[in-house]
């Protein structure tokens, strides 16, 4: 018994340690990529957290010092062309580790017409988590994809594209996201895409049963991505037997990520964490 109790203390001084000394930067590809988007050059720094020209995924980790378990990885939004890192990424990493949430951002490769690229990057970020869960205090059965806008739209990509239970998420948290095919499809699907490749990358089509629960939200008043792409996902998930939560808020337009300007962060926050108190038990 004293010899489990030691190993135990050990363990949580190890989660202790790795949450104070910060963040992990984990490259998502170390020996390489499977895809290629085509883009080359440097990343390009947009301004006010914004990145573009992204040519490497990586994922920046924060363990929680108190862990329950919880891990989500957090896909910011950008139309595909370039990343909110902050309002839709690191900026939450204090909220979810108070929660005891282990909390990942991924900075996804630009798909510059290869969608592809960038979903294998989600999945593979999944499964890092699962590989390294004990490290970071995580069960590996609880490990969810999140996204903002076209970081939304990867987020339900790697729900509905996984291949197995290790790149499997186990629940999906979407803001804004987009469901059918965007406002850019050439950044998505390049120029002149089949409708079958349409189709394929519609993610609205590809729920079924086993597709992981969901928790959505958006506002009324988005006019850059519609709800009725955030409703019609709610209503594939019920038709089909999966758990979901649809949340609609009268304002605010669409990008408001983590910012205290939107109207309603605080119902938002209140909700998602009674949510996700849901997998903890």
């Amino acid at each position: 018994m004293k010899r489990i109790l030691l190993s135990l203390l050990a363990a949580s001084c190890c989660l202790l340690a790795a949450a104070q000394k910060g963040p992990v930067v984990v490259d998502v590809w170390p020996a390489g990529a499977p895809n290629d988007s085509g883009l080359t050059g440097p990343e390009t720094e947009l301004g006010n957290g914004r990145v573009g020209n992204i040519t490497k995924a990586t994922l920046t980790v924060y363990p929680a010092a108190k862990p329950n378990g919880i891990a989500v990885i957090m896909c910011p939004g950008g139309g595909y062309i370039r990343l909110a890192m902050n309002h839709e990424g690191y900026d939450m990493a204090p909220w979810f580790n108070n929660l005891g949430i282990t909390y990942a951002v991924l900075k996804y490769r630009m798909p510059n017409g290869k969608i592809e690229v960038p979903v294998s990057d989600g999945l593979r970020a999944v499964e890092i988590l699962r590989e390294r869960a004990a490290e970071w205090g995580i069960d590996p059965h609880k490990i969810g994809i999140m996204g903002a806008s076209a970081g939304g739209n990867l987020a339900t990509q790697v729900a509905t594209q996984y291949s197995s239970a290790a790149d499997r998420p186990d629940f999906q948290v979407l803001f804004y996201a987009v469901t059918r095919v965007g406002s850019r499809p050439d950044a998505m699907l390049g120029p002149n895409p089949s409708q079958e490749r349409i189709d394929r990358y519609t993610t609205v089509k590809r729920v079924n049963a086993s597709t992981p629960p969901a928790f959505i939200m958006c506002s009324a008043d988005d006019t850059s991505v519609p709800p009725i792409n955030s409703i019609e996902y709610f209503q594939a998930l019920r038709q089909n037997g999966v758990s979901a939560t649809l949340h609609i808020y009268p304002s605010g337009g669409h990008g408001w990520g983590f910012q205290d300007t939107f109207a309603y962060k605080r119902e938002w926050t209140g909700e998602l964490e009674r949510w996700l108190a849901t997998f903890i038990r």
